[in-house]
């Protein structure tokens, strides 16, 4: 077990919020989305409370995945004015970078972004 889960869960959260926020500026910028820190930070907030509600609504398990999976890409969609196409390939990239960085990090990985 590693350090961080041993923590306190606010300090898991922020840590994956910081990194979340990151990530989303980046893979956006890449994209040529209008993107500054600000809305990625807002971008990560969302996806965080989309994955509690969620989750909190069906549980752990695919179709908790799976709903939060496209709120969140709804999310993604609107804040960035991004076509279906371009907001499912954005967060599909976001959601693998963010796995392979929480891995590498030994972070608690979930289903989501970090």
């Amino acid at each position: 077990m590693s350090l961080l889960e041993e923590s306190a869960p606010a300090i898991i959260f922020v840590i994956g919020l910081v990194i979340s926020t990151v990530i989303i500026f980046i893979i956006t910028k890449l994209f040529g989305g209008r993107t500054n820190i600000g809305k990625a930070f807002i971008t990560a907030i969302i996806g965080a409370l989309v994955w509690v509600i969620t989750y909190y609504l069906f549980g752990h398990g695919l179709l908790a995945t799976v709903a939060g999976g496209i709120a969140w890409l709804l999310a993604l969609k609107g804040i960035y004015r991004l076509s279906w196409t371009r907001a499912a390939i954005i967060a599909v990239i976001i959601w693998i970078v963010s796995y392979f960085v929480a891995v590498a990090l030994r972070l608690p990985t979930a289903p989501g972004p970090l």
